[in-house]
């Protein structure tokens, strides 16, 4: 009998018969077992695991159903014959240290690595205090309404809808969705054919910017602004103009009238949170009509807004066609669910469409009828009331610790839908190598210097996201992040 011992690092949100199944497909397709003795049985496998004989037994039929294992009679579970020569099955290629590797780094054209880009690290969980933008807190995620639309999706009419590839169309019940459901929440009306569904906000912009930009194309700007934006319009070889931002958001002026191209995030500016004014929409379609220059509206968190009556998209006023809106569902349902949408005359929506087939053809179609079932259900409606009022009770706490423990630091009154607050450290104060030091004592916030897209940015700016905090851990984060400081004033 196989003496093989098996050893498994268990995890604790993963089940049993997942883990070791998948050590067991590991060890069989990595040859190290021998195809001629039988398994493990399954007592000694349990015993030596620490689990029930039962779950042993499953996983050995689940693997003889999959054809990983046989089954004799009185004998045990065998290697399948298909599995008894691991070489024919090993994509391991050995590197011939001497041979000729092409000398890429002559022939890149571009090397968006090199970039400036936000840094998010993988292990922010593990911060007691995570600060962190952009995340969210898994508990409260409406799992098992998500698990509801995913059986849903899964059964058998369902399953028809998404499983064949649909070269270049969208899901037609989430395009409903978003058209009936979402865009007249923000006050727009338009017919199917003028959505795309994207895989998020980058992808629009990507999108956006490879079909519409060249050297002799003109971008403008927030400044400071969405470093993602920065980073692909520059991919393409725009010209950038970076405008300035106060507490009413982009500063509308004479500067602007050369763009062909103006990116905004009205609803809640990025980095700094601050709302675009009435009189500045106004101001800014109205330059867009007379100087010929089209709006990239990027709404990208809309539905977090806790306002009664939030003020309508920019799209929502364009009777010429010159605002392209995004929209995105990783802020309000799921960072990892990746599925935004893009809204423009059907022209450009044609176009965007053709070059999306070149590169992946449509987002995910089974993810796509997911996200459908879960507005339709009204889960999603219901998830936000939540969110809403968790975000609204997280915000009053930051204004309030923040006012308490890092006074004068504010850079714009935050409005409510904000799930970040951008605060100004004194000039002396390196808020990356605050950082560095916040993180040893297990505070993750965000340095400022990447979201200032000049070239000799100031570095005494941070962000402190809250979507991801827990709510009673905020004051206290706060608290030691200004003792932090403190000690940062007595090294400087």
């Amino acid at each position: 009998m196989n003496e093989h011992y098996l050893k498994v690092d268990f995890e604790p949100d993963r089940t049993l018969q997942d883990q070791i199944r998948e050590r067991l497909v590991a060890t069989i397709l990595s040859g190290h077992l021998p195809v001629d003795e039988p398994m493990p049985s399954s007592r000694r496998l349990a015993e030596q695991l620490g689990v029930s004989r039962n779950t042993i037994v499953l996983i050995y039929e689940s693997m003889v159903d999959a054809g990983y294992l046989v089954a004799m009679k009185r004998r045990g579970y065998f290697i399948a014959p298909a599995f008894h020569q691991p070489e024919d099955l090993c994509t391991e290629v050995v590197q011939d240290d001497e041979g000729g590797a092409p000398l890429w780094q002559q022939r890149f054209r571009r090397q968006p690595s090199e970039q400036p880009s936000i840094i998010k690290p993988n292990n922010w969980r593990s911060f007691e205090y995570p600060f962190i933008y952009g995340q969210v807190q898994h508990e409260f995620f409406p799992i098992e309404q998500w698990r509801e639309c995913a059986r849903k999706s899964l059964s058998g009419s369902g399953a028809r809808d998404w499983i064949h590839d649909s070269v270049d169309s969208d899901d037609a019940a989430l395009v409903e969705q978003v058209r009936t459901r979402l865009l007249p929440k923000r006050g727009i009306y338009v017919e199917p054919n003028e959505i795309l569904i994207t895989i998020g906000t980058q992808n629009s912009l990507y999108l956006l910017a490879n079909l519409l930009c060249d050297a002799r194309t003109r971008v403008a700007l927030e400044n400071p602004g969405f470093r993602d934006a920065f980073n692909i319009f520059k991919m393409f070889d725009a010209d950038i103009h970076l405008q300035p931002v106060d507490a009413e958001g982009i500063l509308v002026d004479e500067r602007l009238q050369g763009a062909d191209y103006i990116y905004v995030t009205p609803s809640h500016q990025v980095p700094t949170g601050a709302e675009l004014s009435v009189q500045r929409r106004r101001e800014l379609m109205t330059l867009a009509s007379e100087h010929d220059a089209v709006l990239i509206e990027d709404d990208y968190d809309a539905d977090i807004n806790m306002q009664t009556n939030p003020i309508p998209a920019l799209k929502a006023y364009d009777q010429d066609k010159l605002v392209i809106y995004m929209g995105s569902l990783s802020k309000s349902i799921s960072p990892g669910l990746r599925i935004g949408f893009m809204v423009a005359d059907e022209t450009l929506i044609a176009e965007a469409r053709a070059l999306r087939r070149l590169m992946y053809r449509h987002p995910a179609a089974n993810n796509q009828r997911q996200a459908a079932l879960f507005l339709a259900q009204g889960h999603y409606d219901a998830y936000l009331r939540k969110i809403r009022e968790l975000y609204s009770s997280k915000l009053q706490r930051m204004q309030g610790a923040i006012e308490r423990y890092l006074p004068d630091m504010m850079t714009v009154p935050v409005s409510s839908g904000a799930s970040s607050i951008w605060l100004r450290a004194p000039d002396y104060v390196d808020t990356e190598e605050l950082s560095w030091m916040a993180a040893r004592e297990g505070i993750l916030i965000e340095p400022g210097a990447v979201h200032c897209l000049e070239q000799h940015p100031p570095h005494n700016f941070f962000r402190l996201g809250f979507s991801a905090i827990a709510t009673h851990k905020i004051e206290p984060g706060i608290e030691l992040l200004s003792h932090i400081l403190e000690q940062y004033a007595a090294r400087h």
